[in-house]
């Protein structure tokens, strides 16, 4: 049974049963013979004391023989501290082990409550889940007899689909006819509305040529005066022409605005289409006021020239005065 302390006879007395039995007194065999009582350096401590207490006989033997014991006995001391070193570093890591496995065990411990949990948790999902499972089996059954009816509801919906797009192809094939009329139409004005630019253009430069002719003819002798009231009276007419002229495209205006207001109660659909033809339109528009305003000019280049032939032929009279 071991003891509460040592001191150094205890420990002296457990060294010499050592020896005496023929074992070597080292700290580690002392502290067995001790009931593995008392602290190693204390152990150590005192068998150094008692080494230094060796009795005088034994410091009578020979120098060589001292010195030898006295190494043999360092030798024993320094082996027993690095035994007692490597030890003490053996038990520091055992120690460092246990404590590293017993962490261990309480993490593994702590992962086996929180497995168990866990287990418990999927458990009552499970449960939960089941009774989920029989609701959805319950509401798919509802759900299939809804898609049955929700099908003979479709093929019903695909016939009405079948005869709208049979309805809807024959508009379209109307909106065709309707668009082809249009363009046709729009060909046609546009073809006309060239024809009377060209012919306008025509009589533009044919008044050109012969103002151009009344400036030249006015250096020229006086008897060409007479030919040049001639021509003016022409132009005069050819003036009241275009006016006439002018009068038909504006009633020719009224018709074409006549006949597109049929066309867009015809095609009411195509609204886009009549929208451009309303632009043509007042394109037309603007360039009859252009017309209006370029006969108006030449109205009064004609009047200018007019006055200018009246003031001639009363210098040219008054020159002939005696």
């Amino acid at each position: 049974m071991a003891r509460g302390g040592i001191n150094k006879a205890v420990v002296q007395q457990a060294r010499q049963v050592l020896i005496a039995r023929g074992e070597y007194p080292s700290i580690d065999a002392v502290r067995i013979e001790l009931g593995n009582t008392g602290s190693k350096t204390t152990i150590h401590r005192y068998l150094k004391e008692l080494e230094e207490q060796k009795p005088a006989a034994l410091q009578g033997t020979p120098a060589l023989s001292d010195t030898l014991a006295k190494l043999v006995v360092q030798l024993a001391e320094q082996l027993q501290e690095e035994a007692d070193s490597c030890v003490e570093r053996a038990e520091a890591a055992l120690n460092e082990h246990r404590a590293q496995l017993q962490a261990q065990l309480q993490v593994a411990q702590q992962a086996l409550a929180a497995a168990h949990q866990q287990q418990q948790i999927q458990a009552a999902a499970l449960a939960a889940e089941s009774e989920r499972l029989n609701a959805t089996q319950s509401t798919l059954q509802a759900e299939q007899l809804r898609g049955a009816s929700l099908n003979q509801a479709l093929g019903e919906l695909q016939l009405r689909l079948t005869d709208k797009d049979e309805q809807i192809r024959s508009l379209e094939e109307k909106h065709r006819h309707a668009r082809d009329a249009l363009e046709h139409y729009r060909s046609a004005s546009r073809e006309q509305r060239e024809q009377e630019l060209r012919r306008h253009e025509a009589q533009v430069q044919q008044l050109q040529v012969e103002l151009r002719q009344l400036q030249q003819g006015m250096v020229v002798k006086q008897d060409e005066l007479t030919r040049l009231h001639r021509d003016n009276e022409r132009l005069l007419g050819e003036h009241r022409q275009a006016s006439s002229e002018r009068k038909a495209l504006d009633e020719l205006l009224e018709q074409r605005d006549t006949q597109i207001q049929g066309l867009r109660t015809i095609l009411a659909q195509a609204q886009g289409a009549s929208d451009e033809m309303r632009r043509q339109l007042q394109s037309q528009g603007q360039a009859l006021e252009d017309k209006r305003a370029l006969c108006a000019e030449q109205g009064r280049q004609l009047q200018f020239l007019e006055d200018q032939l009246q003031n001639r032929d009363k210098a040219t009279n008054a020159q002939a005065a005696p």
